[in-house]
């Protein structure tokens, strides 16, 4: 359906978890897209369609027929290729000229597996992992790294859009997840640099507040600086991404290393570091816990 130079198109979800159930609101409520949504747990699905509308889905492959795009955002390389071509999945119904659409942070290797089968049935395959967290899904403010080939990205943007405040094609199948954990190697290291400042400080007497009011008008300003400090500087870690997902990305960060010879010292110890944390029962903390490693009597 066509209204000036929207079109409205039949989309389908799969996942709705924290990042998934706002994303999916967010094609509903600003896209004004016709959703199918599919969850492993139904009531999570029941509970979407009673806030935005739609339908629900008994399978993935439900949830497919007939939807001219569709998404997934689920838990790792399993579970995505569960929803995709294992039975029930996705992929049995997915239609030719259809784009299947995946914000799961996995591996490269699974992103290029789907793009093949996607081909062999006529469909188009982006891989989209996504960039701002629990906030940015709910905000629609996520940033989106693609892997795939240009006419599908092209096609996909529009629909993408309601969820994002940036969206970039970046290489063919694969190039998505592999620019995600560029990201996730980054924020590693900005935050053991960040969570051990804060610990000197402290151990230094210093009043915190007063030294990142002054030093996050230089050159060591970062976004977890100003969005963190002070929860870190609390012992306050509910405010975001897990260290149970963290680990999960680093160790693709760290498979795809050893297989393209890249060097990841600081990222391997960080790893570490997040495995004592979880050892501190820290498991659900936000990835800013580094610092409760640090401060630990």
């Amino acid at each position: 359906m066509e209204l000036g130079s929207f079109r409205m198109s039949k989309v389908a979800w799969i996942g709705l978890g924290v990042m998934g159930f706002p994303m999916a609101g967010h094609l509903r409520t600003k896209g004004g897209h016709e959703l199918t949504v599919y969850n492993r747990t139904r009531a999570k699905a029941d509970e979407w369609v009673a806030k935005f509308g739609g339908k629900a889905a008994a399978t993935p492959a439900e949830a497919a027929a007939d939807a001219e795009f569709v998404f997934s955002c689920v838990g790792n390389d399993d579970d995505l290729r569960a929803v995709t071509t294992g039975p029930g999945g996705a992929f049995e119904t997915l239609r030719a000229g259809a784009v299947f659409i995946d914000n799961t942070t996995a591996s490269a290797d699974v992103a290029r597996e789907l793009y093949a089968a996607a081909k062999a049935k006529g469909a188009g395959f982006l891989d989209a992992p996504v960039s701002g967290g629990q906030a940015g899904a709910e905000n629609g403010a996520l940033t989106v790294m693609v892997g795939g080939d240009a006419d599908v990205y092209a096609k996909a943007e529009p629909v993408i859009a309601p969820y994002a405040k940036a969206t970039k094609l970046l290489g063919p199948a694969g190039s998505g997840q592999l620019t995600k954990m560029v990201n996730q190697i980054c924020i590693a290291g900005l935050v053991e640099g960040l969570a051990e400042g804060i610990h000197f400080a402290q151990k230094a007497g210093l009043d915190v507040a007063a030294v990142i009011d002054t030093i996050s008008k230089g050159a060591a300003q970062s976004w977890q600086m100003e969005n963190r400090w002070k929860t870190m500087n609390e012992g306050k870690f509910d405010f975001g991404f897990a260290v149970d997902w963290m680990r999960k990305d680093l160790s693709i960060c760290l498979d795809e290393a050893r297989r393209n010879g890249a060097s990841l010292p600081v990222s391997a110890l960080v790893d570490q570091f997040y495995s004592e944390v979880q050892k501190m029962g820290g498991n659900r903390w936000d990835t800013s816990s580094l610092i409760a490693r640090l401060n630990r009597e």
